[in-house]
């Protein structure tokens, strides 16, 4: 049986948000751990996080971390005025955060604090699915392909680095044209390389 984008974001969505609080704090410590060794993370300057929803992995113990080592952390912000597109903006322990229209945290939207794409070494994203090839399953609404889709191939290109549950892995997932791949996937029990930026 052959699976739609939609019945695999259904399957996944569901195996996520029944993970236990127990099952969902181990896969955040051993994803964290994963995360914090990488050598691009390692010698980042900058990393794009997020905070997780939905039962995505939670990335809280490694924006802690990371803070420790002085890296600078982002957060996708939702463009106020270019639909279906993120900003990123700088990210610390003293942030104001507001809600989006999706009621995620974010924080709150201040020229000063946005950061290029450019800037950041290691973009990690969440995901609804992915496949040992790189590509990701997002919810539907193409906001990191849309504005992944704007970076330069003659720049140095942020490691794009998926994060996920062990269950969101799928044998072959179904890829539309704009899907951006990604270049490593990190779960609790592996890290996947699929090339390098």
């Amino acid at each position: 049986m052959t699976y739609s984008r939609a019945q695999w974001r259904k399957t996944f969505r569901e195996a996520r948000n029944n993970l236990s609080a127990k099952a969902q704090q181990q896969a955040a410590t051993a994803v964290a751990q994963r995360l914090s060794v990488l050598p691009e993370i390692r010698d980042a300057s900058r990393v794009a996080t997020y905070l997780d929803n939905d039962g995505e992995v939670s990335l809280a113990a490694l924006i802690s971390l990371l803070q420790a080592r002085d890296i600078a952390t982002s957060l996708p912000v939702l463009h106020p005025f270019s639909g279906k597109h993120l900003l990123f903006l700088d990210y610390t322990p003293l942030s104001s955060m507001k809600k989006n229209r999706f009621g995620i945290p974010e924080p709150e939207l201040r020229c000063q604090d946005i950061r290029l794409l450019e800037e950041h070494q290691v973009i990690l994203m969440p995901l609804v699915g992915f496949d040992s090839k790189g590509n990701r399953l997002g919810m539907g609404g193409g906001f990191y392909d849309r504005t992944l889709a704007k970076l330069n191939e003659r720049m140095m290109a942020p490691l794009l680095v998926g994060v996920a549950h062990d269950c969101q892995q799928a044998d072959a997932l179904p890829v539309m044209h704009w899907d951006i791949p990604l270049n490593a996937i990190v779960t609790p029990t592996q890290t996947i390389r699929i090339s390098q930026p």
